[in-house]
């Protein structure tokens, strides 16, 4: 679905929040898409986000700064979100204000393409780098490791997206459930 679009609509504005790959920038910008690339996961942990911590030792996050520093798109906006397994590796407070930043950025009818975890596997999981490709496939690399958050249900997943006008979900291998969101 996603896949087609990609092929026959020359001159997508295409966000890619994973782990940088040159792949998919190769690979995007072959079929005439402009690529914005922000590695959301890695920019949260790597930053200065952590503004302390709260009565209950649980650290305290400046969401608007981490918003303002990694979702800042220069007053562009988005036909696709390639989103991949982020959500899951977030921290909580981050999640919801992310996606209704990224709403925001989006134009009427773009997709967003995103994988959620459907069990925790331990305390890390390996986080992976998506390549886009040709086919129905996606190529996955491993890339780092980070504690996953949480694990997404149906019922969750259509909380977090609640005001977009719909979503399709598949099963997909490895525990993980493929959702494409519309605006």
């Amino acid at each position: 679905m996603l896949r087609k679009r990609l092929q026959s609509e020359p001159g997508l504005c295409i966000i890619d929040t994973g782990y940088t790959s040159p792949a998919n920038i190769n690979y995007l910008t072959s079929l005439g898409h402009s690529v914005f690339m922000a590695d959301l996961v890695s920019d949260a942990y790597s930053g200065d986000w952590r503004s302390g911590t709260d009565e209950d030792g649980s650290p305290v996050w400046n969401v608007a700064g981490y918003l303002d520093h990694s979702l800042n798109f220069s007053g562009r906006t988005f036909d696709v979100v390639l989103l991949w397994t982020v959500l899951d590796f977030l921290p909580e407070p981050l999640v919801a204000p992310m996606v209704e930043r990224l709403r925001a950025a989006m134009n009427p009818g773009g997709q967003v393409l995103a994988f959620f975890h459907t069990r925790t596997q331990g305390e890390e999981v390996v986080r992976y780098r998506y390549h886009v490709t040709p086919g129905d496939d996606v190529d996955m690399q491993i890339t780092q490791q980070f504690p996953i958050q949480r694990a997404f249900t149906n019922r969750s997943i259509e909380r977090l997206f609640t005001g977009w006008s719909g979503h399709r979900q598949f099963l997909a291998k490895d525990s993980v459930s493929e959702v494409i969101i519309t605006r």
